[in-house]
């Protein structure tokens, strides 16, 4: 595998303060530039007692650390991971080759980008200008094991709950600032947000990736009181490549529990929940419905490291052994949301697994969305601005036993801000590659 070029830890650590004044109106939002605002107010101190650590890399001082401001880093870092990215796509075409599905998929891939650019362009601003961001924060020693946190403006008034989120991508492009836009939109609703990267292939193949994910998962347990974070409300949530990898990484720490017992890293139990969004579970299943898309079959099978492998990186499959029901019991709730228009996994992906949850006793319940396509639910929609039912959803549940929070989500604004025109959404949908 192909090591990372870095040798620097990039720990970019900023105070949490300004308002992100992105993707939703506030009262005085005539006064407010359309972008976010970049000031710096103080931080309380948070003197929560941590999680025990467990092989988890410690935060540098002691509560938040302070705000750096270091330019030539920046770039240092801009610079490494784009030599990283541009090795490893020379690496990925040689597996590829070239083929009439990847070179349209590629071309369309290009397109969609560039007709989502204002949208993209606002968001990526906060994401580098904005004092709520704390990017590159190592959490392993593997290339690309770095989060992002995306902390709420209000960061005195008690602990608040936790969002573990894991990019999609399709195995091969996932890439924590993918997670820009929910992160920078939960905060606004006091939700800390922590985006995980993770190898993809050809630096990495599923076992690293589950192997990343799992240890991300662990560090933001162990260490996310020391930014104001509440260990008692942590949900983990994952995207289409992502929620396959994420659930696969829960599975594996449930056996790890019900093996170890009290001595286990992680008592996935005290998960609140679960957050699955058009993801698929049942790898056997989906082989020829990827080739046909465009991820050939050859391809896929490195990724998966062979077609021995797909059983045991198909979350589905492995619950209904009866070895791990113990594991299983230990699962917190699950909730899956996908789009009936989904055509790069179809919603039968996880129609199939919230229905073999059940059969095996977990909690589990299904939200499909009438003919939402892969990326409606998780871009699309969000950039439109306006109702957004699946943020909504998933903020209500993360505030359900939060009086206080809803009374504040009841008093938000219920539209929020257009980030790009409807005519170029439209078009995005059309030329889709997804």
């Amino acid at each position: 595998m192909d090591s990372s070029p870095e040798t620097q830890p990039e720990d970019r650590l900023r105070r949490p303060c300004s308002s992100l004044g992105i993707g939703r109106d506030s009262p005085d939002s005539n006064d407010e530039p359309f972008l976010c605002r970049v000031v710096s107010d103080p931080v309380g101190n948070f003197n929560h007692q941590r999680r025990r650590r467990v092989g988890a890399r410690p935060v540098a001082g002691s509560g938040p650390p302070r705000r750096q401001q270091s330019f030539s880093r920046d770039i240092g870092h801009a610079a490494k991971e784009t030599y990283l990215i541009t090795r490893l796509s020379f690496t990925l075409l040689r597996y590829l080759g070239v083929g009439y599905r990847w070179i349209t998929r590629l071309l369309a891939l290009a397109c969609y980008a560039l007709l989502l650019m204002p949208g993209f362009l606002q968001v990526a601003y906060c994401y580098f200008f904005s004092s709520h961001v704390r990017r590159s924060i190592v959490y392993g020693d593997q290339p690309r094991n770095r989060l992002d946190l995306y902390l709420p403006r209000n960061c005195t008034d008690g602990p608040k709950p936790v969002v573990i989120f894991v990019t999609g991508g399709a195995w091969i492009i996932g890439y924590k600032a993918w997670g820009s836009l929910l992160g920078l939109q939960l905060a606004e609703r006091d939700i800390i947000v922590a985006c995980i990267d993770y190898r993809n292939f050809p630096q990495g193949t599923i076992s690293d990736m589950v192997k990343d994910v799992s240890q991300g998962i662990l560090f933001v347990l162990n260490n996310i009181a020391d930014y104001g974070g509440d260990t008692n409300r942590v949900y983990l949530m994952g995207q289409s490549a992502g929620a396959h990898i994420s659930a696969c990484a829960l599975l594996e720490l449930a056996i790890q529990e019900s093996q170890e017992g009290e001595s286990a890293p992680l008592k996935v139990s005290e998960l609140k929940a679960y957050f699955g969004l058009s993801g698929g579970y049942n790898l056997v299943n989906l082989v020829d419905h990827f080739h046909n898309r465009g991820l050939y079959r050859s391809i896929f099978l490195s990724i998966m490291e062979g077609e021995e492998s797909l059983g045991q990186y198909s979350p589905e499959v492995r619950i209904q052994d009866p070895s791990i029901k113990s594991a299983v019991s230990l699962l917190p709730p699950i909730i899956l949301f996908h789009g009936t228009g989904d055509y790069s996994i179809p919603s039968d992906a996880s129609q199939t697994f919230a229905n073999v949850l059940q059969k095996v006793g977990a909690r589990a319940e299904l939200v499909l969305y009438d003919g939402k396509s892969h990326t409606d639910l998780f871009l699309q929609d969000p950039l439109r601005g306006g109702k957004d039912e699946l943020f909504d959803h998933i903020v209500s549940v993360i505030h359900a036993d939060d009086k206080e929070a809803l009374a504040k989500d009841a008093a938000a604004p219920p539209r929020r801000r257009r980030l790009v025109p409807e005519i170029l959404l439209k078009l995005a949908s059309k030329i889709s590659p997804f």
